[in-house]
């Protein structure tokens, strides 16, 4: 019989699996103009509203801007709403704000786009932080790392899916006239709603075989929140943080950068836009394959070894990525089309997909080990721990989108090597600590 726990961990990831198929999918559509150029295969949703509706100014950019601005001050008033709430709920009302959000696009409308922008920025702390918490309630020190690798790769078959949406359904299109775009955003609608189906089943955890754990909301919302501040202030988080800005950092890379710098490189040949959506396929790859291996041999590995060992994989494996991103790439890709050439002349597309793939194996490392770090040693405070990592990653992308539009790659990838090299560290001081206490901290995770 399939404990219940894990029930709750599939049903958790299929939930997200399914609203960030729909919301990655509209924001890669969104999104594609401004990030990659005038593509010769597809012009993206926005443009083609402009050009239906010219008084329409939304701008991709300045929603992404403000998406950030509200998710990264929301998650310090996250904890204060779990603790009256609970995670469950939490999850429900952020994932209806996605769709929200989405349904937007029925009547284009400048206010009502960044407004949208604005709840959406908000119910991403409050489904984000509500995620860490219920994963963290459903798991023991022994099936949290298992936990994570399951949720992350779940998770992480979103983009796979949304990344090949995209690539096979605009294919060829210069213009998505109005029609198709009500199609496309209903079925990205009843998707996302399915989606919200599945968080709406999930039961309370379970401590001892199915006995329902009874959860306590007794915490107060402002203790909460003062217990937030505190922990943040704390010597572990601290580290860890530095490690949180650096996963914020390789994300804004890999998901936006570094697929522009693809399509931008003429000298990649006349297919070198097709591989900006190629490039995402294997992102998603390397990501669920972290997840499927850190899911079935992460209790294995965690117990024995501990997180370290994974954390300096990924950093090793990102490491190389951007060595040879380093040799493969011109210095100018980030800012438009350009015939500059790296050191690989001409450049490999080969080696530029598996380059995709390595990035995102990297970042399942990080982000898996992350999770079950908060998860595990921060489970008396899983609210707090959780908000305060998407707090950091969260301002960290939005810094890394404005200094992009002004460094060329090679300086993102020697800010992101820097930065990857201490954030690896900082995690492995944090983690030895914890091995040094396990037998404590194992005594009292199990109470």
């Amino acid at each position: 019989m399939v404990e219940r726990n894990l029930v709750n961990v599939l049903l958790l990831g299929g939930g997200f699996m399914l609203i960030f198929t729909s919301f990655q999918t509209l924001g890669n559509i969104e999104l594609r103009n401004n990030i990659l150029g005038a593509l010769s295969f597809q012009q993206t949703i926005i443009d083609s509203i402009k050009t239906d509706l010219p008084s329409f100014t939304g701008d991709g950019y300045t929603s992404l801007a403000i998406i950030y601005a509200a998710l990264s001050l929301s998650n310090w008033v996250t904890p204060s709403i779990l603790s009256a709430i609970g995670p469950r709920l939490a999850m429900a009302i952020g994932a209806i704000t996605y769709c929200l959000f989405m349904a937007s696009f029925f009547v284009p409308h400048v206010i009502l786009l960044y407004g949208c922008s604005i709840v959406l920025g908000a119910g991403a702390a409050l489904i984000w932080t509500g995620q860490g918490m219920y994963l963290s309630q459903c798991s023991t020190g022994e099936t949290i790392s298992r936990n994570s690798g399951i949720f992350w790769a779940m998770l992480q078959m979103s983009m796979f899916f949304g990344n090949l949406l995209v690539f096979f359904t605009f294919q060829g299109k210069t213009h998505i006239d109005e029609t198709t775009r009500s199609i496309v955003f209903a079925v990205l609608i009843a998707v996302a709603i399915v989606g919200l189906v599945f968080l709406a089943c999930l039961r309370r955890p379970s401590t001892n075989g199915d006995v329902p754990v009874e959860l306590s909301h007794s915490v107060r919302p402002r203790d909460a929140f003062l217990n937030a501040i505190r922990l943040f202030q704390t010597p572990r988080m601290i580290l860890l943080s530095i490690t949180f800005v650096y996963t914020g950092l390789s994300l804004s890379f890999f998901s936006g950068v570094y697929g522009s710098s693809i399509g931008f490189t003429n000298a990649i040949g006349t297919s070198a836009k097709q591989y900006v959506g190629l490039n995402g396929v294997f992102i998603g790859v390397g990501e669920v394959l972290g997840g499927v291996a850190f899911g079935l041999l992460g209790t294995r590995t965690t117990t024995r070894w501990g997180r370290d060992p994974i954390v300096i994989a990924g950093g090793v494996l990102h490491m190389a990525a951007y060595f040879l991103i380093y040799l493969n790439l011109p210095n100018a890709a980030p800012f438009g089309n350009t015939d500059a050439l790296s050191y690989i002349q001409p450049p490999s597309a080969i080696i530029a997909m598996g380059c995709s793939f390595l990035l995102g194996l990297g970042d399942a490392c990080f982000n898996t080990q992350c999770y079950s770090m908060l998860g595990g040693v921060f489970k008396s405070q899983p609210a707090e721990a959780f908000s305060i990592f998407k707090f950091t990653q969260s301002v960290a992308a939005a810094a890394s989108f404005v200094y992009s539009s002004y460094c060329g790659l090679h300086v993102q990838l020697v800010i992101l090597v820097v930065l990857g090299i201490i954030g690896t560290v900082t995690f492995c001081v944090v983690e030895f600590a914890v091995k040094r206490e396990r037998p404590t901290l194992e005594r009292d995770y199990e109470k």
